[in-house]
Formats: C-alpha cells, structure tokens, sequence
C-alpha cells in the first residue's frame, strides 16, 4: 500500500506523541507502517522535515538513544514544574556513583564497581536502578562464582537525552558530569552503604 509524504508525517507524528518515548524509525516500520511501501529513507526523510516544523516550538523532536521523541525544550523546564503534583524521588550520591561507574565501566561486576569506589555497594542499590531499567545484566564474568555483569540500557541513554555511549562527558569534566545527573535530585545525605541506604522510589513524573 502506497502513503503519501504528507500522510507518513502525520501518522509518524501521531504516532511518537501516542507512544511518549523514544521510538526507532525500525519499531516505525515493523508497526503503524507495516502496511505501507516506505522504505527507512523516506522515514528518515520525513522525521527530518518534522524536526524543521518544530523548530522555534515549546516542543521540539529529538534524536536519543536511536530513536526520535518529543519532548518540552529545556527553557520551558522550571516553568513547567508546576504542573506535577508529586516530588521526584531523591537519589544518593552512591547510587548516582554506582550508576556512573557502570555507564563508563561497562560491562562491569559488583566486585568491579565497589574496587572503583572503594566501599561496598549494597544490594538495593543495584536493584533499584535495574528496577528503574537504568541499568541489566549482559553475562557473567568467568571467574569463580560468575559475577553478574552490568551495563546501561537504551532507557538509560534516553532519560539523560543521549544518542549513544561515547555522547557521555569526559570523566575528567566535573562540570559536564554534574550536569548530566542534574535530571536526577540528589539527595543531600551522603552516607554510604550501610544497610540503611534512603529508599529509591522507582517511579518518576518525567516528560518522556
């Protein structure tokens, strides 16, 4: 079946504001264009020009973790805020630094991560953050006992508005680091595992 370039950017629009998330021009052609003769050239063509009619918007379409999205522009944030009833859960500066050391270090052990921060990392921790499918297991290491091995997900490169791994900042840049947790509040207690890390509520108002 044919579609024409005004209807492919319509149901393409229509369909990334239905889905809210990142959607890949492959899941595009495997779903609401299964029907249609249009190759991922024509698909991509017609994102682009999407891209152009947004652009000077308040909402804007976005290229992350391989896929397209729309989402509200970064100045609009502080004045949106209002709009979410619930507060963002807080998260600790271990988890943000277990997360870190995952998303450069990757695949990497638990064993690997508490070498890198010098303190144990607690099971909850890395529970919570594959709860919020930041982070899954790829393999097991082959070693004695065969450590599970973490990595990001797709999930992860999408919430902190990134195309790929190598978009991640420099380690060496603290400024660009801080900025990229700055989506996440951390919170202000600094302890570190001991059993008694503060709860990580896995469910976060965000406009993806």
């Amino acid at each position: 079946m044919q579609i024409n370039p005004d209807q492919l950017k319509q149901l393409i629009e229509a369909s990334l504001f239905v889905l809210g998330k990142t959607v890949s021009i492959k899941s595009l052609k495997e779903t609401v264009l299964v029907s249609f003769s249009v190759t991922r050239v024509k698909i991509k063509a017609a994102i682009e020009e999407l891209q152009q009619d947004y652009q000077g918007r308040g909402v804007e379409l976005v290229s992350v973790a391989g896929g397209y999205r729309f989402q509200t522009i970064e100045a609009l944030s502080p004045y949106l805020q209002p709009l979410w009833q619930e507060k963002a859960p807080k998260y600790s500066r271990a988890t943000l630094e277990t997360l870190a050391v995952i998303a450069y270090r990757q695949p990497v052990t638990r064993g690997d991560i508490e070498f890198v921060r010098g303190v144990a990392v607690s099971s909850h921790t890395i529970k919570s953050l594959t709860d919020r499918q930041w982070i899954k297991t790829v393999g097991h290491k082959e070693v004695p006992g065969r450590p599970a091995l973490y990595a990001t997900t797709t999930d992860f490169l999408a919430y902190f508005g990134l195309e790929r791994l190598a978009d991640l900042p420099p380690l060496t840049d603290t400024e660009s680091l801080e900025a990229l947790f700055s989506n996440v509040n951390s919170s202000a207690d600094s302890n570190e595992e001991t059993g008694s890390e503060n709860t990580l509520n896995t469910e976060e108002s965000t406009n993806e």
